[in-house]
């Protein structure tokens, strides 16, 4: 099996590199972000090993770049200790799991081991109605060809719509999916983003994709 590492701390690259060798694996390394991307953009590999913090590039941003390249190579994301946002980041990024430095070799290597016989899974279908689209996997929306930006929100408003185009979705479903199911704020508050939607879909491209139905909720159309 071969694994790419990119890390730029020299002895614990270095270390890493010797302990995985030992078990059998196939390693190559790179000491920053921007010759870690090149590398695994040029080479297969069966999993990456990727730090976070690095000069030239973060670990982040060669995650994301990766899978907007349509490549879901397993990747473990070394984390710092403690680093509970560290690991919401990594696995919103894309990365498959993470592990929190300093660790053990034993539980890197189970790790890896796990993460192979996975396999690489696949690349999130595009969602689609008409020319809108959105790509779950890259967060990236675009109508026509135009690339438009939305909140975090926003886009998971979008993206049920989307899972259910044709479909007449209440306000009550779409708060028990994008919010959750014990919400206890005001339920307008999805009028409130549906509108936002529709500013920022629809209206700057002479659209009314988004409907109303009224005592009913509301329906994206395919079209």
């Amino acid at each position: 099996m071969r694994i790419l590492v990119v890390d730029d701390e020299a002895r614990l690259l270095d270390g890493v590199r010797r302990g995985l060798e030992a078990e059998g694996f196939a390693v190559d390394t790179a000491a920053n972000g921007v010759d870690g991307l090149w590398m695994a953009q040029e080479h297969s590999y069966d999993a990456i090993v990727l730090d976070i913090m690095m000069p030239g590039m973060n670990g982040y941003t060669v995650c994301e770049r990766l899978r907007a390249e349509g490549d879901w190579t397993p990747i473990l994301m070394l984390t710092a200790k403690d680093g509970e946002w560290d690991e919401v980041e990594a696995l919103d990024t894309g990365a498959d799991d993470f592990l929190s430095k300093p660790f053990s070799y034993a539980v890197l290597v189970a790790r890896l081991r796990s993460l192979v016989r996975r396999g690489v899974r696949e690349r999130p279908v595009v969602l689609e109605a008409g020319d809108l689209r959105l790509d779950p996997a890259t967060k990236r929306v675009q109508r026509g060809g135009t690339e438009i930006e939305l909140t975090s929100r926003e886009l998971a408003v979008l993206d049920y719509l989307m899972r259910n185009v044709g479909d007449v979705v209440s306000k009550r479903q779409v708060l028990e999916n994008v919010w959750d199911v014990d919400f206890e704020g005001d339920p307008n508050i999805v009028e409130v983003y549906v509108r936002h939607l529709r500013n920022k879909v629809d209206r700057p491209f002479g659209r009314a994709s988004i409907e109303t139905l009224r005592g009913s909720g509301y329906r994206l159309s395919r079209g």
